[in-house]
């Protein structure tokens, strides 16, 4: 993102397994959040992320280009991430799979217990 722009960017996958999982309250969610809570954010939508199993996937990408990735999001998610993470900078951890500050530098959660 360049200078002056927002300061995060929530994409949500809305491909079909996505919206059959749920994103479309998802996306409401976000989008209502962002319009009461004054977020410096552009919430936008995209295709198939690439993990059918673990949607609705939502994908915070902050001005540096980390992108975090929050996967099984539910509407009630949605707003704890945007109050958490988007306003203050605090990645939610219990719903994340895994961070990318840059390339090169892939933080996995152990997803597998």
């Amino acid at each position: 993102m360049r200078d002056g722009e927002s300061d995060y960017r929530v994409i949500v996958g809305m491909a079909t397994c996505g919206i059959a999982a749920g994103a479309r309250p998802v996306l409401n969610a976000l989008v209502n959040e962002a319009a009461q809570g004054g977020y410096s954010c552009i919430i936008a939508q995209t295709g198939c992320i690439g993990m059918c199993t673990l949607e609705p996937i939502v994908e915070v990408f902050d001005k540096d280009g980390a992108k975090t990735t929050y996967v099984l999001v539910t509407a009630e998610k949605a707003i704890e991430i945007m109050r958490e993470h988007v306003a203050n900078g605090k990645i939610v951890e219990k719903y994340t799979i895994g961070t990318v500050k840059k390339q090169g530098d892939i933080k996995w959660k152990d997803y597998m217990h």
